[in-house]
């Protein structure tokens, strides 16, 4: 007797295709958020990687997998410690509030015909926390927001090890899009 069944794939494929996309889109909506009342120059929501699909205005939909998304902006408004904090520790608190908000929600007794579903909603906002407020270094070296905000604390400012830069600005990817835009439309010729 198998363990995995229809039901648990069925899970799955619901976990993937649509729970871990909203949960990413609401993490990166806190950038979007707190930039909008900080003020920041051309900011860009990109969401999968690759070739774009559309864009409607801040909003940039790739064509590959939803789980890799972005927030960019070109220029800060305003520049301090303070305001790098504010930015960096958005998409943690959004989450915080979105688990948190759900979970008092199920504790009322709203959404008892879907919770399962809801409950493994709220598992992977607190998963995104977990990884994001502990300070460490993901693949090749990129601090995730723990650990830019942990340095900004005690040294005052971010600390970069990777020679890249975090994150590309909006104008710098708006022109890797259309430089791979037109190598794909070359190849093709």
């Amino acid at each position: 007797m198998f363990t995995f069944g229809f039901t648990d794939f069925f899970s799955l494929l619901i976990s993937a295709f649509l729970i871990l996309p909203i949960v990413i889109f609401m993490r990166e909506l806190g950038y979007v958020i707190v930039t909008f009342f900080i003020g920041v120059d051309n900011p860009r929501l990109t969401i999968g990687s690759g070739p774009r699909l559309f864009r409607i205005g801040m909003f940039d939909v790739r064509k590959y997998y939803h789980l890799y998304s972005w927030f960019s902006y070109d220029e800060l408004k305003h520049k301090n410690k303070w305001i790098y904090i504010i930015i960096y520790s958005a998409p943690i608190l959004m989450n915080i509030l979105l688990g948190i908000s759900l979970n008092l929600l199920l504790a009322n007794g709203y959404f008892e015909d879907m919770r399962t579903f809801w409950d493994r909603f709220i598992f992977y906002v607190f998963y995104y926390v977990l990884f994001d407020i502990v300070p460490m270094r993901m693949i090749g070296g990129k601090p995730n927001n723990g650990m830019i905000i942990y340095e900004i604390l005690r040294y005052g400012k971010r600390t970069d090890y990777h020679p890249e830069p975090f994150l590309p600005s909006t104008s710098e990817s708006e022109r890797e899009v259309e430089k791979s835009a037109k190598e794909a439309k070359n190849r093709k010729i």
